[in-house]
């Protein structure tokens, strides 16, 4: 009996949700552009997924500057996050660094000069208990 409640009532709502995730988006891009944001050009063959006003102030001042955009598991704490900030401020050609431990991401900037190796950002991230899943490389314009 409780299985054919559950049944019942969550079944309907999955069905509600797909109808809502793959519904009309023929006018998304009328209604939210951000055609020329570096945010949302492919980088790897791969959308960069962040969040856009943070990325937006990340890149403000760092015109030509390399972006490495880390997608990272396992930050769960602000300890984490100064773990990691404090890993990356020792490089030579580090410029600047944002840990946004919301959604898993890690926004290094480095001069235009330098050659990223990603094993070693793999290598540093994963010192602080955590683990890189992606890495991608842009340069801020």
């Amino acid at each position: 009996m409780r299985y054919l409640l559950f049944s019942i009532l969550i079944f309907p709502s999955l069905a509600l949700a797909e109808e809502n995730m793959h519904g009309d988006h023929s006018n998304h891009g009328a209604l939210h552009s951000h055609e020329g944001h570096l945010h949302t050009q492919l980088v790897d063959g791969t959308n960069i997924q962040l969040d856009v006003e943070r990325f937006d102030k990340f890149v403000a001042d760092q015109s030509g500057s390399q972006i490495a955009v880390v997608s990272v598991t396992g930050m769960v704490c602000d300890f984490c996050a100064r773990g990691i900030e404090k890993t990356f401020q020792k490089d030579t050609g580090f410029k600047k660094i944002d840990v946004d431990l919301a959604n898993g991401r890690v926004l290094i900037a480095y001069a235009a000069g330098v050659k990223i190796v990603n094993e070693d950002i793999e290598r540093k991230i994963l010192s602080n208990g955590q683990t890189v899943t992606d890495i991608q490389l842009v340069t801020a314009q």
